[in-house]
């Protein structure tokens, strides 16, 4: 285990996905290690039926992986939060269990933080160099139209991306309500954050195991929207915008 505080701790909250666990770790380490980045991966489970939490901690044994063990299914948002108050990097990250976001892209994500002085960074299915492989047309509307109705609350273009990282004092001591899976677009509208980029990168759909969205989970977002914007009618001329900026696939 490495004692100095890391550069980048990557969250990964998991429910039943131990197929891919070990692929994930060992890809983002290799990463961290070519890159020269000194990382953490921070899994945090929900007390997985199928062992997921048992796989993370013997990965645990053999790379730079802290687990936390939670009771039950207490939702992504809240996943997430618990993972950022037991990581120590200088620099704080989200991403699947599932590889449909590629460790390959977080040194770039990394620069974009430094060279543009930003405070987030998130990775864009919906600018220009960003897609989507392996959805049906359906399930790409239904998430344009999910990015789309949150747009009065910040000009972001995935603002319900899964895949980012940020200065840790972008999320502290603020209050997060969100349990559902759009944590992102709960900290564009809590968080700290003074600018913006978005990086566009290639999401691709899980190989194996189930997607987590749920009719359930959509009426959620509908309740998060609605909470977001009270939120923000309440604070109107309290807190200040973000800068947003939008890179490309081939320039920083």
């Amino acid at each position: 285990m490495v004692n100095h505080r890391p550069q980048l701790s990557i969250i990964v909250p998991t429910y039943n996905e131990r197929e891919r666990l070990g692929e994930l770790v060992r890809t983002t380490a290799d990463v961290f290690r070519t890159e020269g980045i000194g990382g953490e991966i921070v899994i945090v489970d929900d007390n997985s039926p199928d062992g997921t939490g048992r796989v993370a901690a013997e990965l645990a044994k053999q790379f730079h992986v802290k687990v936390v063990h939670r009771a039950g299914k207490l939702g992504l948002g809240s996943a997430v939060i618990d993972g950022f108050r037991v990581a120590r990097g200088d620099v704080l990250g989200v991403m699947d269990a599932d590889l449909s976001h590629p460790p390959a892209v977080l040194p770039r994500m990394l620069e974009a933080l430094t060279r543009h002085g930003a405070d987030f960074v998130i990775g864009s299915r919906y600018i220009p160099g960003g897609s989507t492989e392996g959805w049906s047309i359906t399930r790409r509307l239904m998430s344009r139209l999910a990015c789309l109705i949150a747009r009065p609350l910040t000009p972001v273009r995935d603002a319900t991306s899964g895949f980012f990282v940020l200065r840790p004092e972008v999320v502290h001591e603020i209050e997060i309500s969100a349990a559902g899976f759009k944590i992102c677009l709960e900290l564009l509208v809590r968080g700290r954050a003074r600018s913006v980029v978005e990086l566009p990168y290639r999401f691709t759909d899980r190989l194996v195991g189930e997607s987590k969205m749920t009719v359930r989970e959509a009426l959620g977002y509908v309740v998060q929207l609605c909470d977001l914007l009270l939120y923000r009618l309440r604070n109107r001329g309290t807190a200040s915008r973000p800068v947003y900026k939008r890179l490309t696939a081939f320039g920083m």
